[in-house]
């Protein structure tokens, strides 16, 4: 869907979108989906960070879920105040127009699909029961997938999940926990003909099954795992140092130290490993021997059960950095753990 203006503060979107269809020779049917970038929509409410791009990814974040530190600093998984588990809490200053700002994602994505899809049915001369869905994107990358995708940051008018549980398949086996999301089924889809390079933020999806258009439908926020059904709420490093008092994206995490996304020597990932270790046993001490593919640490604490407490954190905290820890002595000096890669 080309011909989509630069959008800027108190812009009509919808009527801009229906413009631009109506240059391309299309209309808004009852039954039409409409894929949209959210970064149009918060650029129509003026949604911009006027600081530092690290203070807006600050602000948008509710937790941090995995953090890495990269060749321009450090990126944070984050749950974003918007509703999704993305990196930098959505905070996004490419395609943001030619003053180069910082652009925050809606607060309430849902509500802003519903309002675009109001506006959409005005300005194309629908009427207000008129089966219409809109689906706001956003990009993301995933567990275990490389590469990113187009996602339902908000949706209205579109059942977001089709619930195929209790159902069979083909053969007749009953199906027992398959749930196909077709919200994002949709921005992945649309985003094909999107694209992040050409300039196009909208695309227009003919041919859903009428089924799936509901008035009244969930929103894409109740595709959000939270609570009981969210098996991956940290990254397995930062699950590590938070039980050890250090929790992701605070002030303790940045004077422990945080992981590179590159490899490492391995005196950067012992050192990370000893200052985690000692992070709550404030008179413990660690002399480090560091041989090419090992390091041995003798640890040692005037209290004796601050000692031990001390060589079980340096190994929990070793997996970590993916090492292990194992004692190999001990004497009047200290207790001596090996360190080396698992």
């Amino acid at each position: 869907m080309p011909g989509v203006p630069e959008v800027g503060p108190g812009d009509d979107l919808g009527a801009l979108l229906v413009d631009a269809l109506t240059a391309a020779g299309l209309d808004l049917r009852a039954g039409d989906c409409l894929a949209v970038s959210s970064k149009v929509v918060s650029k129509a409410r003026g949604l911009t960070w006027e600081g530092e791009r690290g203070e807006a990814v600050t602000a948008q974040t509710r937790r941090v879920v995995a953090e890495r530190r990269g060749l321009t600093g450090v990126t944070r998984v984050v749950e974003a105040a918007a509703g999704p588990v993305m990196a930098a809490a959505g905070v996004d200053a490419s395609n943001t127009g030619p003053g180069g700002q910082v652009l925050l994602l809606p607060p309430d994505p849902d509500a802003e699909a519903a309002s675009l899809r109001d506006a959409l049915r005005v300005a194309a001369g629908l009427p207000g029961d008129a089966a219409l869905a809109v689906v706001l994107t956003d990009t993301a990358g995933r567990p275990w997938r490389a590469g990113l995708t187009d996602f339902a940051l908000g949706a209205a008018g579109l059942s977001v999940l089709e619930d195929l549980r209790g159902g069979t398949d083909h053969d007749g086996r009953p199906l027992l926990v398959t749930a196909r999301a077709l919200a994002d089924e949709v921005a992945a889809a649309a985003d094909l003909v999107k694209g992040k390079a050409d300039g196009v933020p909208a695309a227009l999806v003919r041919g859903l099954p009428s089924e799936w258009l509901t008035v009244g439908a969930d929103g894409a926020r109740t595709l959000v795992r939270t609570g009981p059904g969210d098996w991956f709420a940290l990254g397995h490093a930062e699950a590590v140092r938070e039980a050890l008092g250090v929790a992701s994206g605070s002030a303790a995490s940045d004077a422990v130290g945080i992981r590179s996304v590159a490899p490492e020597p391995l005196a950067d990932r012992v050192g990370r490993v000893l200052a985690l270790a000692l992070h709550d046993v404030e008179d413990g001490s660690a002399d480090v021997a560091l041989g090419p593919d090992t390091a041995e640490v003798v640890l040692a604490a005037p209290d004796p059960f601050d000692a031990g407490r001390l060589v079980v954190r340096v190994q929990v905290a070793a997996r970590s950095e993916d090492l292990y820890g194992v004692v190999v002595s001990r004497g009047a000096d200290g207790t001596t753990v090996r360190l080396r890669d698992r």
